[in-house]
């Protein structure tokens, strides 16, 4: 969700592991392991989105290819899954991060503690940012 092309998610996945490795010596033991690890990707995902946007002069295009597998494809389920990344593009970093993580199936301590956030908190993003998508939906003229 933070990079269009495979080409930008190939940098930003190598920028994550960079992150990872010169973070390492960081980690105290006071979380999982992998919540250490979200924390940073999702950290990293948010810069190097920022960094891109600037660099586009502040204009992302909507991504116009989806990676299917041949026994997934549904095309009612593809034009859903395209409009749903249209709507996500218009979603502030922290947005996005918030309805990744659901996406990901955490509860909303484990988002709150990834973000940073409280277990309120994160529930109150969470339930704000799916309102927004609606809006976002109903205000373009999607249908689903």
């Amino acid at each position: 969700m933070y990079a269009d092309s495979v080409e930008d998610r190939e940098d930003l996945q190598q920028e994550i592991l960079i992150q990872l490795w010169k973070s390492y010596q960081s980690f105290k033991g006071n979380s999982e392991f992998s919540t250490w690890m979200y924390r940073v990707a999702i950290n990293t995902a948010i810069t190097y989105l920022k960094k891109e946007k600037q660099r586009a002069g502040n204009h992302t295009e909507t991504p116009h290819y989806f990676e299917i597998q041949n026994e997934d494809y549904n095309p009612s389920k593809d034009e859903q899954l395209e409009i749903f990344y249209s709507v996500v593009q218009e979603l502030k970093a922290i947005e996005k991060a918030v309805i990744f993580y659901f996406m990901e199936g955490m509860s909303h301590k484990e988002i709150g503690e990834n973000l940073g956030l409280s277990e309120g908190n994160a529930r109150v993003k969470l339930n704000r940012t799916k309102e927004k998508i609606q809006q976002i939906i109903k205000k373009s003229g999607y249908e689903f």
